[in-house]
């Protein structure tokens, strides 16, 4: 397969397909479309699916948010319900456990702040669970929060964190919500994907860590994550792209020039890309201008869809009362 850079299991599948004309063997494929909100759900079930996806077997569910998304609140409510209700489908607890919520990365770096921010507006219970138990009603789930923080500020590596808290408090479940990279521009905060494989940190700027997930941390994991940035040789690649698919359109077919062009290996052509840029830009990452407003858009769809998640007998506005 082309080795470009992409955390979205649907990525990697169109690709894939792309590449080689055919589905990746051992996955299961649904695609629904609900309010202009497209949902693909792609199964991995096997070992030959893992191997070719490059991921661990496990269900990665795909939201592809309308174009105007961050500027309507109306749609951004629509998503976080359904978001919520996608959630809902895969926590497999029960009311009364303890869910864990794990924003991953750097708040000092926009693009991978969502998941500080995301935590910022979490309805937190635990606490009131403990110490006013008479006054929280039994229906209302205890939740508690954190954001970690990055290896380069703390020194400790996040998953180390989470499973010495994890072994602390003993969560039923683990939330983690991460920034990703995008094989493609349109996607850049656009795209929710949720899996029940858990997560990388740092997996969105090319900096993996230690895993987590259910075989670390010994509690099921559920990651959410959302694509803020394309890697920069990417960009030049479709670039590049652009302009062969257009001079081919433009030459003679059957002419010696027209058959150069055809014959551009695009493997050959997005390395040769990676090793010019390489020395200038190293490992750049690209994310739109407007990246503040829309950290602020994501996260409160994404707060929404998991607080609308973990609290079933509560809706937005008994949430939104609580949080204000």
């Amino acid at each position: 397969m082309i080795n470009v850079r992409t955390d979205l299991a649907l990525e990697t599948r169109e690709m894939y397909k792309f590449e080689f004309g055919k589905e990746v063997d051992g996955l299961v494929v649904d695609e629904q479309e609900i309010n202009d909100i497209k949902i693909t759900t792609v199964d991995i079930v096997d070992e030959q699916g893992e191997k070719i996806m490059g991921k661990p077997k496990g269900k990665y569910i795909t939201l592809e948010m309308p174009e105007y998304t961050h500027y309507d609140g109306d749609i951004k409510d629509k998503i976080a319900h359904i978001l919520g209700e996608t959630l809902s489908k895969i926590i497999e607890v029960g009311k009364d456990s303890l869910a864990l919520v794990v924003g991953l990365g750097n708040w000092n770096v926009t693009p991978d702040a969502l998941g500080p921010d995301v935590v910022e507006k979490i309805m937190i219970t635990r606490h009131l669970k403990k110490v006013m138990p008479d006054k929280i009603d039994d229906s209302v789930r205890p939740v508690c929060a954190i954001a970690p923080g990055v290896l380069g500020i703390t020194g400790i590596e996040t998953g180390e964190i989470i499973k010495s808290l994890v072994d602390k408090i003993k969560p039923d479940i683990v939330m983690c919500v991460d920034a990703l990279a995008s094989r493609r521009l349109k996607r850049v905060a656009r795209t929710i994907q949720i899996s029940n494989t858990g997560i990388s940190p740092g997996a969105g700027v090319g900096n993996n860590r230690m895993e987590i997930n259910q075989a670390v941390l010994g509690v099921p994991v559920i990651s959410i994550g959302v694509p803020t940035v394309v890697d920069a040789a990417t960009v030049a690649n479709d670039a590049m792209d652009l302009v062969l698919d257009e001079m081919i359109n433009q030459s003679t077919k059957g002419s010696e020039f027209y058959k150069m062009l055809k014959s551009v290996n695009k493997n050959e052509k997005n390395s040769l890309i990676k090793s010019l840029l390489a020395p200038y830009v190293g490992d750049l990452m690209v994310t739109p201008k407007e990246v503040d407003d829309v950290i602020d858009s994501v996260s409160k769809i994404i707060s929404d869809g998991i607080n609308l998640a973990l609290q079933p007998s509560l809706d937005m506005e008994d949430i939104n009362k609580f949080l204000n």
